[in-house]
């Protein structure tokens, strides 16, 4: 079983910055793809930012440019960091672990609200 720990959201303005953190109860980022979703009212759940054990990192189109995912290994952690953020960046964020043996572990979630 795997726990992933969120911190980091919050309200800021258009332009604005945040950085969401997600800390893992044990050391599985060298088997694990780690990523990054966001489920905004009435829409579906979509992959944001995912980043592989080999530091391979995919986006979605939409935060291309402006965000950043990375990960420490020694501290469990992984990152996403959100510059030049826009109103429709406005959801809530949720950290996913998915390890190369198998399951899908997910975040408790954290609101990102942009604007003015």
């Amino acid at each position: 079983q795997v726990q992933l720990v969120e911190s980091g959201g919050g309200l800021v303005q258009p332009g604005g910055s945040l950085r969401l953190s997600c800390a893992a109860s044990r050391s599985i980022f060298s088997r694990s793809t780690m990523g990054w979703y966001r489920q905004a009212p009435g829409k579906q759940r979509e992959l944001v930012a995912s980043i592989t054990s080999g530091d391979s990192t995919n986006y979605a189109d939409s935060v291309k440019g402006r965000f950043t995912i990375s990960r420490d290994k020694a501290e469990n952690t992984v990152y996403l960091q959100m510059n030049g953020l826009k109103p429709e960046d406005t959801a809530v964020y949720y950290c996913n672990c998915k390890p190369y043996l198998g399951g899908n572990y997910w975040g408790q979630g954290s609101q990102v609200t942009v604007s003015s």
